[in-house]
């Protein structure tokens, strides 16, 4: 149930206790007052002069001897005349309290979206936040209340959130530029000193080994940069295919599938996201190059893109409990420690998938190996067959 039904209900519930304490306390009231006699008979006629003594509580009533009424009078006794009344007088009450219970509702339905309307604009401007996106503020006008307060303290929130985002972008883009440069240095002495005539074959075996132990630098490094990227959020979004993004990027792993003997099996629809083009091709790479160095000579590699993107390879058999962590940085299974991969493959297929409203999740696959299913919110628009 929202906070504006609860509001509603609590208001009309309090307005119906006070009407039904009203109601009572009047009748109570009305109860200790007895308007005539007992043994004193009254007529419904009003004389022209009074008769007797008048009992001016209640107006309009004139008492009168029983002897002076005409015979066609109707005669009542005062027991009589005062359970009617009161009877009477119960019944409109509830008539009343109902129908000003009805207006109580909607009275009460208006007033509680006036002072809930303060904090749809606090949810209307948390929606529209992303990390890309933290200029929105609130900014709300009134006295200085609670509500006031609130939206005070959310909109410091978002000052802060985004003095910290600014920090982490400089932080990514200064820390890319610095680790990559001596990396890229390194390299090229290590090329230089290995390609030299008089370098001995000890020599190029140590600087074989160092340009691998480079090369995995590099890769770690721009997987922990782009693993940063996309949890920070997209920074641009455009429609692309995601099926001409699986073609290509199996076409880019040919080679290596060729190297290591496995083979791929493509099906795939036209399936149109919005999303960022550079990370969306780095979650099907990472995919497929997994699937392909953690398979086994001779094994296959299905890719599937319909209700979703699925991944499945053959290789070693994965326990269901080591799932989990696959997704974790660094994380790797002890039978996988001898690949080229960083242990940031999957992590950063979460990630990206997370950053355009999806998500990632695996399974071991029958007989041996991995099956990673990523699901990607896909537009309304369709291409005409």
């Amino acid at each position: 149930m929202k906070l504006r039904t609860r509001l509603t209900a609590w208001y009309a519930g309090v307005f119906l206790i006070a009407g039904v304490a009203l109601i009572g306390l009047n009748y109570w009231l009305f109860d200790q007052f007895a308007p005539v006699d007992e043994g004193v008979a009254i007529t419904r006629a009003i004389p022209t002069e009074p008769l007797g003594d008048v009992y001016t509580g209640v107006a309009g009533v004139t008492p009168v001897e029983a002897a002076q009424l005409a015979p066609d009078t109707l005669v009542v006794t005062a027991g009589q005349f005062k359970a009617d009344t009161m009877n009477t007088i119960l019944w409109l009450s509830i008539i009343a309290l109902l129908v000003a219970a009805v207006f109580s509702v909607w009275l009460g339905w208006v007033v509680a979206g006036r002072v809930l309307a303060p904090l749809h604009s606090i949810t209307s401007t948390a929606h529209r936040l992303e990390a890309e996106r933290l200029d929105q503020r609130i900014e709300l006008d009134g006295p200085p209340d609670e509500l006031k307060e609130l939206a005070d303290t959310f909109d410091g929130m978002l000052d802060r959130l985004a003095s910290s985002f600014d920090s982490q972008k400089r932080f990514v883009a200064n820390a890319s530029h610095e680790l990559r440069t001596p990396l890229a240095v390194q390299r090229t002495l290590i090329e230089v000193a290995v390609a030299a005539p008089d370098a001995t074959d000890d020599m190029r075996r140590l600087g074989a080994h160092l340009l691998d132990t480079n090369e995995r630098s590099e890769k770690l490094i721009d997987g922990l940069l782009l693993l940063a990227r996309s949890d920070r959020g997209l920074a641009t979004r455009e429609l692309l295919w995601l099926d001409e993004v699986v073609d290509d990027e199996v076409e880019s792993c040919r080679a290596l599938a060729s190297e290591k003997k496995v083979t791929f099996e493509v099906r795939t629809r036209r399936y149109l996201v919005d999303g960022d083009p550079v990370l969306l091709a780095q979650l099907v790479g990472n995919l497929l190059r997994n699937a392909v160095l953690y398979n086994e000579p001779g094994g296959s590699v299905t890719v599937e893109l319909d209700q979703a993107l699925i991944v499945s390879n053959t290789g070693p058999t994965v326990p269901a409990q080591a799932v989990p962590g696959l997704f974790e940085p660094f994380r790797r299974l002890r039978d996988r420690t001898g690949t080229a991969g960083s242990g940031l493959g999957l992590s950063i297929v979460q990630s990206v998938a997370r950053a355009h409203g999806g998500s990632a999740k695996a399974r071991p696959n029958g007989g041996g190996g991995l099956v990673v299913q990523v699901n990607l919110p896909e537009t309304g628009v369709r291409q005409a067959s």
